[in-house]
């Protein structure tokens, strides 16, 4: 087993990229707007639990069949690919190299740490350092690439999104209570961010400051790169959780619901709940139409599971045959650090 050297670098890389979180009242705002989104959450998730026999949960689990298992672990498998296209798109990027083996593993589970951990800025550079330090990339380096890595991200959530508004805007429409023509407003509008970013990173320079730091962003051909892998990542993902719903009584298609995927992820992360765990399950529980609350709430668990749980059991196995349980003590204990520093919760 190859043990890789500890560095002061990695606590010092966590700081910096934990940094983002602003100050005074931005940071009073925040820690209301997440303390008010968990507690909608809790109010709806208990609402639910307390109308859901468990008898009948029980059943709609184990009437899940293999095949729809298997369907969703390979859309699974499918996003979690997508994802290590980020990595090597910001190395590229970045100009620099690492082997195949240590950016596939960087990637897969610095994004399985961050899902179910929460803190992704934090977990997923931590993760990528320990990985990336044994291939001589330097913590700006690692820094640029977790940067670039999550713009990859959510370009795809915006594009999932608007791709969502527009298209599906009348279905959306039974579910939000807007009309269809603001559905469709709303798409074009982000659209358009889309377009006026794409025509921003056409310039240059195209500098980002970040914590105090300036890194440059891709240009257009690499942008539309991201842009296209991010969609094929939360597309899959949201395709993972379509597989399992009960078909039987929803009438809901696959882009309506991606929308509503992508919103309910986004609600999760402003939440600051770990992988929005029920955050997220509250707001699908509210929007997704089906035969039954327990139907549900079975096919979100097997989500949770499958697309959650199991690559961060799968991470925590390949990192500790890396040597990882230095890096497991250190990661979880500067995560503690740095909540009671700036009071997050």
């Amino acid at each position: 087993m190859r043990e890789t050297p500890h560095s002061p670098m990695l606590p010092s890389l966590a700081r910096k990229l934990g940094g983002m979180a602003p100050k005074g009242l931005g940071k009073l705002l925040g820690a209301a707007v997440s303390l008010l989104l968990f507690g909608v959450a809790t109010v709806i998730i208990g609402r639910a639990m307390a109308q859901i026999r468990f008898v009948d949960l029980a059943a709609a689990l184990a009437q899940t069949r293999a095949e729809t298992i298997f369907d969703a672990l390979f859309l699974t498998c499918l996003s979690y690919l997508a994802l290590t296209g980020y990595d090597f798109v910001a190395l590229r990027q970045i100009g620099a190299r690492a082997p195949i083996r240590a950016v596939g593993l960087a990637s897969f589970a610095a994004n399985a740490f961050s899902f179910t951990l929460g803190f992704p800025l934090l977990t997923g550079a931590a993760v990528r350092y320990w990985v990336y330090a044994s291939a001589s990339l330097t913590a700006r380096q690692i820094a640029s690439v977790t940067l670039v890595a999550s713009l990859a991200f959510w370009l795809g959530m915006a594009g999932l999104l608007c791709a969502g508004l527009i298209f599906a805007a009348a279905p959306l429409a039974v579910i939000d209570h807007m009309p269809p023509s603001a559905n469709f407003c709303v798409g074009a509008v982000l659209l358009g961010a889309l377009v006026s970013y794409c025509a921003w990173v056409l310039q240059t320079p195209r500098n980002l400051r970040f914590m105090g730091k300036v890194f440059e962003l891709p240009g257009l051909s690499t942008t539309l790169l991201q842009l296209a892998l991010g969609v094929a990542d939360i597309g899959c993902a949201a395709g993972a959780l379509y597989v399992l719903l009960p078909q039987e009584g929803s009438s809901l298609d696959f882009t309506a619901f991606a929308a509503i995927y992508v919103f309910a992820a986004l609600v999760g992360a402003i939440s600051h709940a770990p992988g929005g765990v029920g955050v997220f399950e509250a707001v699908m529980l509210n929007a997704i139409p089906a035969p039954s609350q327990e139907a549900l709430l079975a096919a979100l668990l097997l989500f949770r599971a499958i697309y959650y749980l199991i690559p961060f059991g799968v991470a925590l196995v390949l990192l500790g045959a890396q040597g990882g349980a230095g890096f497991r003590a250190e990661l979880l204990g500067g995560l503690f650090k740095d909540a009671a520093r700036r009071g997050v919760s």
